[in-house]
């Protein structure tokens, strides 16, 4: 395993423990999709970044983003980020914690919606 990469895995594992809220949310709301074949994981390792949720088999990333990410700078790094993970072959949605703090069920509906796409 190269360096980076347990460095990746180390990191990922670590914030798997530190969630932010929506994050939580998410995840409570994403887990029962397990029953229906829908199986997540989150703050999962691909390449140099750490995804927030993934699904595998359909190649899909699901960011959340807080305030952070309303910076210019915070926009052009999620660009680039996500220029490499559609590089990779992964699709990415994004949704903003205020997004999920008020309807988290069209959230689950949109993300759902997504893994139906072909």
């Amino acid at each position: 395993m190269r360096n980076k990469e347990a460095t990746s895995r180390l990191r990922a594992k670590a914030m798997r423990k530190a969630l932010t809220k929506a994050e939580v949310v998410l995840w409570s709301n994403l887990r029962p999709l397990n029953t229906r074949g829908y199986k997540f994981r989150r703050q999962h390792p691909i390449g140099p970044f750490i995804a927030d949720f993934v699904h595998i088999n359909g190649k899909l990333v699901v960011e959340i983003d807080g305030v952070t990410h309303a910076t210019k700078e915070e926009r052009s790094y999620d660009d680039r980020r996500t220029a490499y993970l559609e590089a990779q072959g992964w699709r990415v949605v994004r949704f903003y914690n205020e997004a999920i703090y008020s309807d988290v069920s069209d959230v689950i509906e949109q993300i759902v919606r997504r893994l139906e796409e072909p």
